[in-house]
Parts: structure tokens; sequence; C-alpha cells
């Protein structure tokens, strides 16, 4: 999940609203697709070369959470072309019918998808969504204020970095965070593990310096803090930005999540959908955005051209043997409200 969090913001990239007599720029009859994606999360030359090489035009829409995506594209207010959730959100939008099918006979680049990312749980007959990266959830540090072994989500309680921490501002992150912590699944159903994940997080709040998103990589990157909460390629990131940074994964294991490209049913293009998709998935194009973005491919052209101290990093690309207590998201819808309940009341502790 990505895991680059922009406050609410819109960018249209390209939308022709007056077509000229004599035809220049954008034709009467070119399509227009809706695309909504999580902040910074594309080179932005990629959409500008699909509308040149296409002719399709591209409204581009930034959100910051799942949660709140979901809750647009809910609403109905937009109809959106394609979009980019993570693993139990897309299993959410399947299960309630909010998902077109995708026809794969459009999508000849999904050869290119590495097959450990097909048939994942979230959508077992690869109907519904194209993987677009996937990643690990972690602890930066910098190491000229951190002198001990990074290896326990219980340093983010260690009151000797009181005013240090910055924790992510994503509610299935944090507590899933304190759920590991404490030794249970981050996919918990059980209410008094969540109740006791609560406690730890409200316990922890004199620590912390900030809830966050995307803000917390300029923050780090200047020296602002001892220890973030980050998402794995944020981490690499920041970590060539400042050399004093590192990246650690908890013993107690963390979330393995994967974003992907879906055609929610407001979608007005579908083929025009399936063209965009089926282009991200070129592997110049699909290389372009690795190399801008620096989280984990899914496509196995580009990471055969990435450099091996990365690729061999299993911080970065851990096999399906490292991490052995690593979970994926699955979706809790039937727990919402107590998720909700529970993440309303620590951040009502914080202010």
């Amino acid at each position: 999940m990505k895991k680059n969090q922009n406050l609410a913001k819109i960018s249209i990239l390209c939308l022709c609203l007056v077509v000229t007599l004599t035809g220049a720029g954008c034709g009467a009859s070119a399509e227009t697709i809706i695309v909504y994606n999580w902040g910074d999360y594309i080179d932005q030359s990629v959409l500008d070369d699909f509308e040149r090489e296409s002719g399709i035009n591209v409204i581009y829409e930034e959100f910051d959470t799942n949660e709140s995506m979901y809750a647009k594209i809910k609403a109905g207010g937009t109809a959106y072309d394609v979009a980019f959730p993570s693993d139990y959100m897309i299993k959410r939008m399947i299960d309630e019918g909010g998902l077109e099918k995708i026809n794969l006979d459009n999508i000849p680049n999904y050869a290119y998808i590495d097959d450990r990312f097909k048939n994942m749980p979230y959508d077992p007959e690869n109907e519904y969504s194209v993987p677009y990266f996937w990643g690990t959830v972690g602890i930066l540090y910098n190491k000229t204020m951190v002198d001990e072994p990074v290896d326990s989500w219980e340093i983010l309680w260690n009151e000797k970095y009181a005013n240090e921490i910055f924790m992510l501002d994503s509610q299935r992150d944090s507590i899933g965070l304190a759920l590991k912590m404490l030794g249970y699944s981050l996919n918990s159903r059980d209410e008094a593990e969540l109740a006791a994940a609560q406690a730890a997080l409200i316990e922890q709040i004199p620590l912390v310096r900030a809830y966050v998103g995307d803000e917390v990589k300029d923050m780090m990157i200047a020296g602002e803090g001892a220890l973030a909460v980050v998402w794995s390629g944020d981490a690499l990131n920041m970590m060539l930005e400042n050399e004093n940074l590192d990246f650690a994964l908890p013993r107690e294991g963390t979330n393995i999540w994967v974003d992907a490209m879906v055609i929610p049913t407001t979608s007005k293009h579908k083929e025009a959908a399936e063209k965009f998709i089926n282009y991200m998935c070129e592997t110049e194009i699909a290389a372009r955005n690795c190399d801008y973005i620096n989280y984990s491919s899914p496509h196995t052209e580009v990471v055969r051209g990435l450099p091996a101290e990365i690729t061999s990093d299993i911080r970065f690309y851990p096999g399906e043997n490292d991490l052995a207590n690593s979970e994926v998201f699955q979706d809790l819808a039937a727990l919402l409200p107590i998720y909700d309940r529970i993440w309303t009341e620590v951040k009502a502790a914080y202010q």
C-alpha cells in the first residue's frame, strides 16, 4: 500500500474542455478516462506518453488511504475508470460487486507479472485485478539517534525516544503493528486482542511526535525524528537522501501488501481502462515507474534489470520463505465498526 499518503488533492493532467474549429488539440471523439491512484505513485511523464500514444485523455486524481478511496468510489459521484487499491480493499470491492472483471485478452503484458502475484487470496481467479507494486512495512531509523538493534516493534514503545517517533496515520497499519508487537495476527478478529492493541497504542501516545503520511519523508530526511513507521519503498527513497537512515523489519513479522489496478463498476470506458492497465505493464513503462517510486515490482523483466543488492535484500524483495511471521491484510469488513471505533478513540486520545 503505497504508501505515499498525500492529503486529499486532485491533479488534472489533461482534460480538453474546448475543441477548436480547426480540430487542433483533443478531438471531440477522444475518450477520457479517470484514474484514481495513491499520491506520488506514478512517473507523471508516463501519463503524458500514454495520452500521446493512445489518443486517450487522462484525468488523474490522488487519494491518501484505501478507506478514503473506497468511500469516494462508493459514493458514486465520479465515474472512475481505473483505481489502485490494496489487497484487502480489492477483496471488499469484489465482494460488494464494485469491480468489473478485466478481460485479460486485452492485457497481453499480464504475461510479465510474476506467478507469485497471481491467484492471490483477494482475487483467486485473477479476474478483477492486475498487480502494480508490492512491499512491506517496517521501521525507518536514524543511526545517529538510535544506538541499539532495531529488530522489534517494541522499540516504538521505548520512552528513551519520547517525541522522536512518527507513526503512520493509517488505521490498519497502526492497529496491525500493535497486534504484531503483542504476538497476535494483524488480521485479528478477537475483540480482547483488539482491545489490547488499542490499549498499547494509547499507552504509546506520550512518545509519539505525530501521526503522519507523506510528510514523514521530509521530516526523517531532515533528521527531525529517530524512528518512523514507513512503507518499504518510501524507506529506500529516504535512505538514498540521507546516509544516516536505515530500515528494519521487526522479528514479530509485518504486513506484506500488494497494490493492484482495478476497474470500478463506475467505469464508462472499460476498454480504454484496459488499454491503460496494459500500458502500465509494458516493460519500459513499468521500469520507469519502478525507478521513480522505488517500490518492489511484480514485473519479472523489471526485477531482472534491477541491481542485485536491491533484489537480494529481503527488506525490499523478500522471498516466499522469508518473513515467516508476516501476513497479507485480509478484508475485515464485518469488524469495521470495531476497527473504526478503536482508531477514533486512539486519535482522540492523541489530540
